[in-house]
């Protein structure tokens, strides 16, 4: 196994035991946890930092393994949803991130994109975990409030810390201009 390989392998399960340990700052409040959305952040970053493999087996893994190990997320409906959602997190910050030009500027479009490319993933998985799991629907309007109405604390959050994150570790020299 490459030099590389390991470095990202090594990372990527730091990412995932951040995923573990960041909604316990917020577990106290459970609602504070819900719009702060705090594993989406290790989901991105893992993405920008490690590469698609590595931020799409991430970003899935992460809520499943919290809510088997901490119960939360419940895993029926809402883990089972996050885990695309993540995964899709850390899939397209990494392609994207890898298509733009490398200007921080940039790193801002691919967060967005990604958070939208996600949103939508977690509605579509929602709608579909929803209708096998549950006798409740998944309604536009409960998709535009998980995705977009409730979630505005932890989309300003989001926009306010990954990118600055990314630039500190690219300034650093700890991951190269563009990641893998």
């Amino acid at each position: 196994m490459s030099h590389d390989r390991i470095r990202s392998l090594v990372l990527a399960a730091l990412f995932l035991a951040l995923g573990m340990v960041l909604p316990f700052l917020t577990g106290q409040i459970p609602q504070i946890g819900k719009v702060l959305s705090p594993m989406h952040i290790p989901a991105f970053l893992c993405g920008f930092v490690c590469g698609w493999p590595y931020g799409l087996a991430v970003g899935f893994i992460m809520p499943l393994l919290r809510g088997a190990l901490f119960g939360m997320p419940a895993l029926i409906p809402s883990g089972l949803a996050m885990a695309f959602e993540l995964a899709a997190y850390g899939f397209s910050a990494a392609v994207i991130y890898r298509l733009l030009p490398k200007r921080p500027a940039f790193i801002y479009v691919t967060l967005i994109a990604s958070m939208l490319i996600g949103r939508g993933v977690w509605g579509l998985a929602s709608l579909a975990v929803y209708r096998l799991f549950t006798e409740n629907s998944f309604t536009l309007a409960a998709f535009l409030a998980g995705a977009f109405i409730n979630a505005i604390p932890g989309i300003i959050l989001h926009i306010a810390l990954v990118p600055a994150v990314v630039m500190a570790l690219e300034r650093a020299g700890l991951i190269e201009t563009g990641g893998r």
